[in-house]
């Protein structure tokens, strides 16, 4: 079977909302939603193997630690592995008094009075009731009509209001679902949330939560964000419920969704860390809240340490994150392209003469440091790479600055070497490439023994001990200055006639461990460039070993 010439055969465009003057694409994001974390209840049961105890407490706590009030600790109704770990949290106290553990239902009496059971004793919870509610289902699952289906919304929120008062020492809240909403005709979603709302009687100051769940993603975020505006118009005792959005991405745009729907008067967003959920997830929790965070918008919830926040969910999911998952994958603050880390460094160069604290580095939409990532790893060289990345490497790992000049006769010593390996270069090889290429080794011709400077009238006389081509010599040169002398030394011993077009010195480190770097750019007789680099406590011993070095280079 192959995919069809003519899709529309088979498949039909999603149709549009019957919403006139929508008012969502005007708004802007100013502050978090409520958080809801589903990744112990929806992500969990995505899971090729579930969490066992063990990691569903260590997940608990990474979520507590991260800010969220609102956990959907599991389906207690699912068996006993889930009643006794969320009853075990009740009952040893894990659960903070700041947040509110949450527990999903089908709309059923036994299963719901289950589901208060696991909750006994807890402060506060929260049980979600919920019941689909779209065509297809009502059709090909149930073979029910709309009023039996609203019938099960309702007989689901009495359960809710009887269990409720059968348990009176948990201030108990409900959340009612008209699951598959994104598929189903608005004004039944409606219907059967007014329905519930009746029988619940929520006030401004107890809310109801409705959640309008994309139970599968079905049409572009734009018209997701339609439905949403739409319902909020005309539900009926608006003020008395908390909008909540729970996407998938079947269609890739969970995330869009999710942010588009809070713009269309939502208050709350369900989601995973991550984007783990059945078929191709949830929206991605961490995602959204980082997306909040790079407008200025704090989302209330920490993700300074995203490193340990990955490692947790990897080991509890045993599902990796993608290495170009967005803010958290392990490339995504890496660039091997030679335009873009050119742009990188030049980004935190100039933040360094900036005299206020505004994010502005090219490529990168976060400050990785407020993720608790370090900038080492921002640029990466391969193969694709060019002067800008081998240059930063070196500055980071070994604090040299080097010329531009140098940084591009030096990355195509870079290049080939990449070319010739066909692998990621990391900081030891570069440098090793550059210890080889510039500085004193056995295999040099010319090596500084020692050396002393005595002056003239106008002219500096430099005597030198050096080793040249494995032999010791004694040398001595004329110039106007240090390393003119030098030169002309090495032009006395056999060495290369050169001039000097540019040279530039600078420290790394501070105080009494501090090292001189000096570079030099020389010019041979026949026009060819050479460059070198000296390093030196002393300044002066520097630039002569820089002058030995572009000497070696010929």
């Amino acid at each position: 079977m192959t995919m069809l010439r003519d899709p529309s055969v088979k498949y039909s465009a999603f149709p549009q909302v019957p919403l006139a003057n929508r008012e969502w694409p005007g708004r802007v994001t100013t502050s978090a939603p409520i958080w809801l974390s589903t990744d112990m209840r929806d992500g969990n049961q995505s899971l090729i193997d579930p969490m066992d105890a063990e990691k569903k407490a260590r997940f608990f706590d990474l979520l507590v630690r991260c800010g969220f009030k609102e956990i959907e600790v599991g389906f207690p109704s699912a068996g006993a592995t889930e009643f006794d770990f969320i009853s075990g949290l009740v009952r040893n106290g894990r659960i903070p008094d700041d947040v509110t553990p949450q527990v999903l239902t089908q709309s059923r009496a036994d299963l719901i009075r289950t589901s208060f059971d696991s909750l006994e004793g807890a402060k506060t919870a929260i049980v979600h009731v919920y019941n689909a509610v779209s065509p297809a289902w009502r059709k090909i699952v149930f073979g029910m009509e709309m009023d039996e289906i609203k019938g099960i919304a309702i007989e689901g929120a009495k359960q809710l209001r009887d269990n409720a008062a059968r348990l009176p020492g948990t201030d108990w809240r409900f959340e009612y679902s008209p699951e598959t909403f994104s598929t189903a005709e608005l004004d039944f979603s409606i219907a059967c949330c007014e329905a519930v709302m009746d029988i619940l009687q929520p006030t401004t100051d107890k809310p109801i939560i409705l959640n309008l769940p994309a139970t599968v993603e079905a049409s572009t975020a734009n018209i997701y964000a339609d439905q949403i505006e739409y319902f909020c118009k005309n539900l009926p005792n608006r003020d008395r419920a908390i909008i909540s959005l729970h996407t998938h991405n079947d269609r890739g745009t969970g995330v869009a969704a999710a942010e588009l729907g809070l713009l269309a008067g939502a208050d709350r967003v369900e989601g995973c860390l991550f984007g783990n959920g059945e078929r191709t997830g949830n929206t991605c929790l961490v995602t959204i809240a980082l997306n909040m965070y790079t407008q200025g918008v704090d989302p209330e919830l920490d993700f300074s340490n995203i490193d340990e926040v990955i490692q947790t969910v990897e080991y509890c999911n045993n599902l990796p994150v993608h290495p170009r998952h967005p803010y958290g994958g392990e490339l995504v603050y890496t660039a091997f392209s030679g335009s873009h880390q050119d742009a990188i460094k030049k980004g935190f160069a100039a933040r360094e003469r900036q005299n206020d604290e505004k994010w502005e580095v090219p490529y990168l939409p976060i400050d990785p440091a407020d993720l608790g990532r370090s900038y080492e790893a921002v640029i990466r060289v391969n193969s694709q790479s060019g002067k800008g990345g081998v240059a930063w490497v070196l500055e980071q790992d070994k604090g040299l600055k080097l010329p531009k000049k140098m940084q591009a006769s030096f990355s195509h010593i870079v290049q080939a070497l990449a070319d010739q390996t066909s692998r990621e270069l990391g900081a030891e090889d570069i440098w090793h490439a550059f210890e080889g290429q510039y500085l004193a080794t056995e295999a040099k011709r010319f090596q500084l023994v020692d050396w002393s400077e005595t002056h003239s009238g106008a002219d500096r006389i430099f005597a030198g001990k050096l080793t040249i081509d494995g032999t010791p010599r004694s040398v001595s040169g004329r110039g106007n200055g240090l390393m003119s002398s030098v030169i002309a030394a090495l032009s006395e011993s056999g060495g290369p006639v050169m001039d000097i077009v540019d040279y530039s010195e600078h420290a790394i480190g501070q105080g009494s461990n501090v090292q001189a770097a000096a570079y030099v750019e020389c010019r041979t007789a026949d026009g060819k460039s050479l460059f070198g680099c000296g390093l030196d406590t002393d300044v002066a011993t520097a630039s002569v070993r820089a002058i030995l070095s572009a000497a070696n280079g010929a």
